[in-house]
């Protein structure tokens, strides 16, 4: 049974390209399937509405942007929470949602490379049509890397420790993140990086529970990945603690022949699989 040495710099390197997989999805091809009928959502607009995405599949971005533009031509005018700007930019965030007038201004001033922006255009050009407020939602790439080092609560002050870490994150978060991380890294993450990775995942949650809470009295709608937006384990359980009378509803967008999501929405809709490259190759060589 061969051992592997992780220097300091592969280390680094490997740490990094594990932690941009938790926000990037894999490279779209051309090609893409018919679209399925939308599932419609007759429930009246929660306070609180979590939107989740596999984060390179078309249709179902396409199926989200109309489940919210459906919901703002009826006069909803919620805050808009996005995983994909990070929060440490959020004065930069405001300016572009306030005086840019196509999203392409707010995807240039932004600069966030690691996102594929023509699946967020629609949903950018939502807010500006219709002049919503644009929160940035996620942790830095940096910030991120510090906690796997340092733990959860580096990232947080002492009011956001005693509203959510009072006690110790419960165990069966713990063990669906460590799940959800390791079946998006292919079973490869090292043993020595899990817990470090697992810390993140559920900071990043803490952090968008805490964001979405910052708007009130004004309703919120995220737009995260759909482990974000899972009941049992995501953001909607740190809501819950916080606020258990926040009106929340989480809708997941999934792959066909997906599993192990079975009740950890409130409604789900599901399309084909995106046509991709094994995402899983880069580690088989």
């Amino acid at each position: 049974m061969k051992t592997v040495i992780f220097r300091a710099g592969a280390r680094a390197a490997l740490l990094s390209s594990m932690l941009a997989l938790a926000a990037c999805g894999s490279l779209l091809k051309k090609e893409a399937p018919p679209a399925p009928v939308p599932v419609a959502d007759t429930l009246p607009n929660p306070q609180v509405l979590l939107l989740g995405e596999v984060h390179d599949n078309a249709q179902g971005q396409r199926l989200r942007v109309e489940e919210l533009r459906r919901r703002l031509a009826a006069g909803w005018r919620p805050v808009i929470v996005m995983e994909q700007f990070d929060r440490e930019n959020q004065d930069l965030l405001t300016r572009a949602a306030r005086d840019c007038a196509d999203p392409d201004c707010i995807i240039r001033v932004m600069e966030q490379p690691r996102w594929d922006w023509s699946l967020y255009r629609p949903v950018l050009d939502l807010v500006v049509s219709y002049q919503l407020s644009l929160v940035a939602g996620n942790l830095s790439p940096a910030d991120a890397s510090r906690i796997v080092r340092d733990g959860i609560r580096w990232s947080m002050p002492p009011a956001m420790v005693a509203t959510y870490l009072a006690a110790p994150v419960p165990a069966d978060i713990l063990d669906g993140q460590q799940k959800e991380v390791q079946a998006a890294r292919c079973n490869m993450l090292p043993d020595m990086m899990i817990n470090g990775v697992v810390n993140a995942q559920v900071a990043r949650d803490i952090w968008m529970a805490k964001l979405i809470r910052d708007q009130a009295p004004r309703d919120v709608v995220l737009i995260a990945g759909n482990a974000h937006v899972r009941k049992d384990i995501g953001v909607p359980r740190w809501l819950k603690l916080a606020d258990p009378q926040l009106n929340v509803r989480s809708i997941g967008y999934l792959e066909q022949g997906g599993s192990g999501y079975k009740g950890t929405f409130d409604l789900t809709q599901t399309m084909p699989a995106q046509p991709r490259a094994d995402p899983c190759a880069k580690f088989k060589k």
